[in-house]
């Protein structure tokens, strides 16, 4: 479909209305729509799409990925084989895994696979980082996939790291670390000599 969408597109993948700074990378594969807004040193390629007013911040990288309307990717945010929805926000350092850890990484021989209620879902495919759903946000330096499937309207706290997985609709995900976080002294520190 994304061939297809390309040849009817021709000349105009970019629409007239989209920004995209000078220093940002753009494939030739990719489809950027209305008001879109691409910002400085990010890269965006391999066949992805961004919707109509989809907002990618400075230093992203975006690969196979459809970015829904509305969307804001913040700032350092790395999305790979994923699918974001409408009015999705993703703050600083979010990173989208697409494949699982395996002998030679460049050519993943590991099926991506969901956790689900009644056990596993088989992805059919060694790489696939994560469907988001519409309304979600999130914090800062998170790391989610391969295999997370995200439901609407979720709220992904700072600090999280998810793989595998469904999270229903209208959830939060917290990592304990977060809310539980003990500082203690480091004993006694000697001097320098």
């Amino acid at each position: 479909m994304h061939a297809a969408a390309l040849d009817h597109l021709g000349d105009q993948r970019i629409h007239p209305t989209a920004y995209i700074h000078p220093t940002a990378i753009v494939g030739d594969d990719v489809i950027v729509g209305p008001h879109v807004q691409i910002h400085e040193f990010t890269t965006v390629r391999k066949s992805s799409v961004l919707a109509d007013g989809a907002l990618i911040g400075f230093n992203c990288e975006v690969t196979r990925a459809f970015v829904g309307e509305g969307s804001v990717l913040g700032h350092r945010i790395g999305i790979n084989h994923t699918i974001i929805g409408a009015g999705v926000h993703f703050s600083a350092s979010v990173t989208v895994a697409a494949i699982n850890m395996c002998e030679n990484m460049r050519r993943p021989d590991r099926e991506v696979l969901m956790r689900v209620d009644w056990g596993l879902y088989r992805c059919g495919t060694t790489q696939f980082g994560a469907l988001i759903g519409d309304g979600t946000q999130t914090g800062n330096n998170i790391s989610l996939g391969p295999g997370v499937a995200v439901g609407r309207n979720c709220r992904i706290d700072s600090g999280v790291t998810l793989a595998a997985r469904i999270v229903p609709e209208h959830s939060v995900i917290s990592a304990p670390h977060t809310a539980d976080a003990k500082v203690r002294g480091r004993g006694k520190v000697r001097p320098p000599l």
